[in-house]
């Protein structure tokens, strides 16, 4: 059982004899396949303990990806313990704090948060991986295809009960995936959303950093700022493409931010179909009509205006 794994682990870890008390906590968060509980040992400081399986192959990248990133000087938690025998490892516990609870708080609350997250970003560009670090395939045009038919058959298919065969040969669709899929030269965190942002110590922290590959880095700017579990306003996208402009001294070009965002609401829409119906978990059905406004949004005056705007005002009525 991984709870009986995790409770083990942080006994071997801190040399606790089998009777000590700890304390354990679920933590609801995401649905990537790992058990992910807050352990609290009695007398001693609370950990992060993390049991994973083989059956993503991303979650064995975990460990090896956070101690590069915290070698390129990037705020990700420390790896206290690690047994790859048992899939299991205990990290720093950072809090319960992360980007989406200080949603409804003033701009000028947030924005210190916001702008160190967008530094990390920027800092994630400029870093290269070594050539020995073992990280899942770039994003390129079969990647691109994948994440929308992972929107075809969660969100259209499931979730609307439409036919989705029409979309699959859509030519607009294909020529998105095409320019998308054409340069992947930097690191990516793979979902750079506002659950994966946690504020410690006056500064945020990336986690669930599994999936980094190379790609673009505006599909990551792309998913924090078209976020929907905070559904920015039109001022406050300014607002953080100004942060942006200030951390890297220039703007997206506004065309490849556009297609990124479109590819980046498909795979999420995709993603809340396929939790909300395959998994169970009903927290997601709230954010599918803020997504799928969003994505029309971006779509409008496009080429992928016209086979897109029926489904996704059906998924805005609900």
């Amino acid at each position: 059982m991984p709870a009986d794994t995790l409770l083990t682990a942080v006994r071997a870890h801190l040399n606790l004899p089998p009777a000590h008390t700890v304390i354990l906590e679920p933590i609801k968060r995401g649905a990537s396949g790992r058990t992910i509980v807050r352990l609290r040992p009695e007398g001693h400081p609370t950990y992060i303990g993390i049991h994973y399986t083989a059956d993503r192959k991303d979650n064995r990248y975990f460990l090896p990806v956070a101690r590069f990133l915290q070698q390129a000087k990037i705020n990700v938690p420390d790896v206290l313990y690690d047994n790859p025998g048992r899939c299991v490892a205990l990290i720093e516990d950072l809090g319960e704090k992360d980007l989406l609870s200080i949603k409804d708080e003033p701009w000028e609350e947030r924005e210190p948060y916001y702008r160190s997250a967008l530094e990390q970003l920027d800092r994630l560009f400029y870093t290269r991986p070594p050539k020995d670090l073992e990280l899942l395939p770039p994003f390129d045009e079969d990647t691109y295809h994948w994440e929308q038919d992972y929107f075809i058959e969660n969100l259209v298919e499931t979730h609307l009960k439409e036919d989705g065969e029409a979309l699959r040969g859509d030519e607009a669709l294909a020529a998105l995936r095409k320019r998308l899929g054409a340069s992947h030269r930097n690191l990516v965190h793979r979902d750079f959303q506002s659950q994966n942002i946690i504020l410690h110590d006056g500064k945020s922290w990336l986690i669930d950093f599994q999936g980094l590959r190379l790609g673009r880095q505006e599909y990551d700017l792309a998913s924090l700022l078209y976020d929907p579990y905070l559904d920015h306003s039109e001022e406050e996208l300014e607002c953080l493409l100004d942060l942006w402009e200030d951390i890297a001294e220039e703007r997206p070009v506004p065309e490849l931010l556009r297609d990124c965002a479109t590819q980046r609401l498909m795979q999420a829409l995709g993603a809340y179909g396929n939790i909300l119906h395959n998994q169970r978990i009903d927290w997601y059905a709230q954010h599918i009509p803020t997504g799928a406004r969003q994505l029309l949004g971006l779509v409008a005056g496009t080429d992928l205006e016209a086979p897109l705007r029926p489904l996704l005002e059906k998924a805005i009525a609900g």
